[in-house]
């Protein structure tokens, strides 16, 4: 009976300890009071218990990784991982940041047409008691690339607070099926539709995808997600292809193949040159069709 309940001890604390291997530390905590639980960093913690106390008339504590970690050690959490070599803890404002958050929200909205909000935290750079009456949120105009960033609002004596935001979302992109050279049609045999967590991106992923109008800018690597830096509008003739070029007058139309000396899209205006030499302006207005006006 002792090996029994000795064993399942061992094999309790195993898997105790085994449950938080995946967690790593974050570099800030925001905290509701003074003291620092073990809750804090360990959302449920089974066993909860206060670690430190910010001392009076601070709002912030900083503690070493290091010194965190062998604390939640000794307290059975073991496994835990730092990826910073300090911690700090911030004691929340008391503050209603409602406004902010639905700013927040509409501007991301404006952004990605079928975006998914789970939730917007908004934290204050440093605590204040309370928000001015009126004041004007300021974002950054690339900021909806990333799921985290800094605003601030502008009071109308043009004194400005600074908040830390994080969006939790998803949004949907295009990714590609297969690798795919320059100046490749995109459609939906070489890409598919999928949805992801909002997280960092370099340029806005597209989100439609016209057939009859895009091709990859450069070359892209099969699961790339394409973003608008990863395309542009289709071309209709290629340099050296064969163009029928017709030109119409009040009693005749006329039409012949030529050279084109370019590449060009719709509507372009490039140079063409016919069997015998002769080069001439015309005006793209399809597939390897162009006009001379």
């Amino acid at each position: 009976m002792f090996k029994k309940t000795a064993l399942f001890i061992l094999l309790t604390n195993f898997l105790f300890a085994n449950n938080f291997a995946h967690i790593k530390l974050q570099s800030t905590y925001y905290v509701d009071s003074d003291d620092i639980y073990i809750s804090h960093i360990i959302k449920d913690a089974p066993r909860n218990k206060k670690i430190y106390k910010i001392n009076e008339g601070r709002y912030t504590k900083r503690v070493k990784s290091q010194d965190l970690l062998k604390v939640l050690r000794e307290n059975g959490y073991r496994g835990i991982e730092a990826e910073t070599s300090y911690v700090k803890f911030v004691k929340s404002s008391p503050i209603d940041t409602s406004k902010i958050v639905n700013h927040v929200r509409l501007y991301y909205q404006r952004h990605y047409k079928n975006i998914e909000i789970k939730d917007i935290k908004i934290q204050t750079r440093g605590f204040i008691e309370s928000l001015p009456e009126s004041y004007v949120v300021e974002i950054r105009g690339d900021a909806y690339l990333a799921k985290d960033g800094i605003l601030s609002i502008k009071t109308p004596k043009n004194k400005k607070i600074y908040f830390n935001f994080i969006v939790d979302a998803k949004v949907f992109v295009y990714i590609t099926r297969e690798t795919l050279a320059r100046a490749t049609k995109l459609s939906a045999l070489n890409t598919f539709k999928k949805s992801i967590i909002l997280d960092k991106f370099m340029a806005k992923p597209i989100e439609e995808l016209d057939e009859k109008s895009l091709q990859s800018r450069h070359h892209l690597q099969k699961d790339s997600i394409i973003t608008t830096r990863d395309i542009e509008i289709l071309s209709m003739v290629r340099r050296h292809e064969s163009v029928s070029v017709s030109m119409d007058s009040k009693n005749m139309s006329i039409t012949f193949n030529a050279k084109a000396l370019q590449e060009a899209k719709m509507g372009d205006i490039i140079m063409v040159e016919k069997s015998n030499g002769t080069k001439l302006k015309v005006q793209i207005v399809g597939k390897n069709r162009g006009i001379i006006k």
